[in-house]
């Protein structure tokens, strides 16, 4: 019997993608970045991880989102050691945002450097030809992405870095995607037994709605038996996105299917991009599972924000 309200619907086609449809040889596939293009054709920016351990990014593009993926003969974005240092071993978890007033999507991606996980930015027009900018955030930070539009005169960025206070949500700002400052904490993780205590960050790119930014967020709970990861919703002022409205309690998504709780790293659902239906209010989630294959849930936006409006709680006071 269900005994909580299911937000999130996952695919009859689950897993859409693995390591086995690839064109070329690679130890798993997960983590993918998402977007519509122009021609409503879905592409994803998966991470893909060879068999030394270290990733890239591929793309693949659908016209359904679910199937008939055509995925690139060769890595789309590749580690470029030479002139990116910070990227030696590899490129990870990409989120896309697409940027009208440039008319460009922003790739935001963690580049694993030899001083750890680093926030880097590139930019590109149509996912063949990239302009990198480097590394935006210095280690150990990840799980970024920008938001679509300035705020005020700034652009803002999502990240998430590890610092002496522990592994909560951070937001900055910048006049030129470059450089960045007016670090906010915005989001903390609970201590204790919480389900998201000591380590969260952001899961996909905001989702911007008319209450609101909200925010799909990832908990981890260290267990004897190894790491939970699992999602809940937090809600954003409009015009201040570092001001926090509500947050959940309790988690809503959670690793429950087989191809969730096993592969390299079981009981892992960590979806870093979305895509919303024509109708507005089809969120098409796509999530990496258990670190071994990509994977697809259905939510309706208006259904998860009046869920966090009605049993999220005020956030509280967050550290600066």
């Amino acid at each position: 019997m269900q005994t909580h309200e299911q937000l999130f619907e996952r695919s009859r086609h689950n897993p859409l993608l693995s390591a086995a449809d690839w064109p070329y040889a690679v130890n798993t596939v997960f983590n993918a970045a998402a977007t519509l293009l122009a021609d409503g054709t879905t592409l994803l920016l998966c991470r893909v991880e060879d068999r030394r351990g270290h990733s890239h990014l591929c793309a693949a593009r659908s016209k359904s989102g679910v199937d008939g993926w055509e995925i690139d003969p060769q890595p789309t974005f590749a580690p470029d050691i030479d002139n990116h240092p910070e990227e030696l071993w590899g490129v990870e978890d990409a989120r896309i945002t697409f940027l009208p007033d440039l008319k460009k999507y922003a790739v935001v991606y963690t580049a694993y450097s030899r001083g750890g996980p680093c926030v880097s930015l590139a930019l590109t027009e149509d996912f063949h030809v990239f302009e990198r900018l480097g590394s935006v955030m210095p280690p150990e930070d990840k799980d970024a992405a920008l938001l679509p539009h300035r705020i005020g005169e700034n652009w803002a960025m999502v990240h998430r870095p590890m610092t002496a206070l522990g592994a909560h949500v951070w937001l900055s700002y910048s006049p030129d995607l470059r450089h960045w400052g007016s670090h906010r904490m915005i989001l903390q993780a609970r201590r204790g037994a919480w389900w998201d205590a000591n380590k969260i960050g952001m899961s996909p790119p905001l989702i911007e709605t008319p209450q609101g930014w909200l925010m799909i967020y990832h908990g981890v709970r260290e267990t004897p038996a190894g790491c939970l990861y699992r999602l809940g919703l937090a809600l954003f002022d409009l015009h201040a996105p570092e001001k926090c409205l509500r947050r959940s309690a309790t988690w809503v998504f959670g690793p429950e299917a087989p191809y969730e709780r096993e592969g390299d790293v079981g009981n892992v659902v960590f979806p870093c991009g979305y895509t919303v239906a024509p109708d507005g209010d089809t969120l098409n989630l796509y999530y990496g599972a258990a670190d071994t294959c990509i994977c697809l849930a259905t939510a309706s936006l208006k259904a998860l924000v009046d869920w966090v409006q009605q049993h999220g709680e005020p956030s509280a006071p967050h550290l600066a």
